[in-house]
């Protein structure tokens, strides 16, 4: 979308967006100049980071296709969500189960533009978006019980997002809560960056002072709390995400210093 129809969202084109750097490390069209120049700071002071932004789309890939189909998970809590680029979770759930339902949670005023692109869906399922903060986790519960039957279970997704709450123990709470709310048989996904190499802390300090919302990465102890009281779906917590189930014959690529796992709630 260029500014003029992003006019009135209430969208800063005057400093880099988190989101927007994303989709230009994916190779999206949905970012501007400020965007690139700050992606391209961070990716000449931590090159890895154009990978890990692939190998974290890949992952979501797989870890939906597992939960609608071999765990038979037909409603999807995505947290988080981002700008819409390839393989979004109601495209990749519903090419596996059509009758899917998603609920997409984010509270961006530029994600809230695209929400278009995500409203989507195949004609036996079902795609909403909420505009609600992820702290919120009441409110979030009963947005999501709008579309979704919460007595049944839910696959509830952090995709590379719970960095940026600053603080982890506010994280981990964010977590607990939103798990709280659904029942026996739900799932929680959840990858992040666990990479405390001086590299990508130093890229992290320039991204933060360039005004893009900022990003702390957890150790894998921390990581692994998440699960804690979670049955982890094999191979359990995995590092790099390329280890998670991956794709017969697709060739690994460099060790990406990022955490992935699945959990399912007793």
């Amino acid at each position: 979308m260029t500014e003029e129809e992003l006019a009135g969202t209430g969208a800063d084109f005057t400093m880099p967006h988190s989101a927007r750097i994303w989709n230009y490390w994916l190779g999206g069209k949905d970012n501007f100049e400020v965007d690139r120049e700050a992606g391209d700071q961070f990716s000449g002071i931590y090159p890895g980071i154009v990978d890990i932004a692939r190998a974290d789309r890949a992952f979501l890939g797989r870890v939906v296709r597992y939960l609608a189909g071999e765990a038979g998970i037909r409603q999807f809590l995505d947290v988080g969500t981002g700008l819409p680029t390839a393989d979004n979770t109601h495209e990749v759930a519903q090419r596996v189960a059509p009758e899917a339902k998603v609920v997409y949670i984010d509270n961006d005023p530029l994600v809230l533009a695209h929400a278009r692109a995500l409203l989507t869906s195949t004609p036996e399922g079902e795609t909403h978006f909420a505009d609600v903060n992820m702290s919120d986790t009441t409110t979030v519960l009963q947005e999501a019980a709008r579309w979704l039957d919460l007595s049944q279970p839910v696959a509830l997704t952090f995709m590379g997002v719970l960095g940026h709450v600053t603080e982890h123990d506010v994280a981990l709470r964010i977590v607990r809560g939103l798990l709280a709310g659904l029942p026996s048989g739900s799932y929680l996904a959840i990858n992040d960056s666990i990479d405390t190499s001086p590299e990508l802390e130093e890229a992290l300090r320039v991204y933060e002072a360039s005004g893009a919302v900022p990003y702390r990465t957890r150790s894998l102890e921390q990581f692994g709390g998440y699960f804690d009281g979670l049955e982890l779906i094999e191979p359990g917590l995995t590092v790099p995400i390329d280890a998670w189930r991956p794709d017969p014959g697709v060739p690994g690529g460099p060790v990406i210093p990022q955490a992935g796992a699945v959990g399912r709630k007793p």
